[in-house]
């Protein structure tokens, strides 16, 4: 979900990591509206371009100050999608990309997180493909699961893959 304070409205280019360990775990934030924990989700790391820098930049930026994680493999971008939800008091229109990524630096530190961020992301945790299939949790993006199973049963896609428009 969001990170940045200085969001104002418009389509926010928005760069999203798929990090995966050594065991195919990925990674997810637990995220939830700020004055209400019990609005909760899990999202992938990544956030909001900035300024000149590039998507890659973005996911890699985003992935320090979100997760401490330093030592990654960025590779290419696996899942693009369009969405919008209400969070925060606002409505967020989203141009996400997702990038595959790997590191075996499992650990992780939240940081550099905003001061948003710190009212709505409660920790993060490393998910098995199995224990996403079974999760009766708010996952974003949607079908992530089936998206995580095709993945590590086909490799990543020879093109990015446009995921359906997500309007909460």
């Amino acid at each position: 979900m969001p990170a940045e304070d200085t969001y104002t409205g418009g389509l926010r280019k928005v760069a999203r990591v798929v990090l995966l360990d050594p065991a195919d775990r990925v990674l997810l934030l637990h995220g939830h509206e700020p004055d209400d924990p019990a609005d909760d989700w899990w999202f992938t790391p990544g956030g909001g371009v900035e300024g000149a820098e590039t998507r890659e930049q973005a996911a890699l930026r985003e992935l320090v100050e979100e997760t401490g994680i330093t030592e990654v493999d960025l590779g290419p971008v696996l899942w693009r999608r369009r969405c919008s939800f209400p969070f925060a008091g606002r409505r967020w229109d989203q141009d996400e990309w997702y990038y595959l990524a790997r590191t075996t630096q499992t650990v992780t530190a939240a940081l550099g997180l905003t001061e948003l961020e710190r009212r709505s992301v409660s920790g993060a945790r490393w998910w098995t493909c199995r224990e996403l299939e079974q999760a009766h949790e708010t996952v974003y993006p949607t079908r992530l699961a089936g998206l995580l199973r095709t993945l590590l049963d086909e490799g990543p896609p020879a093109t990015p893959v446009t995921l359906d428009t997500e309007i909460v």
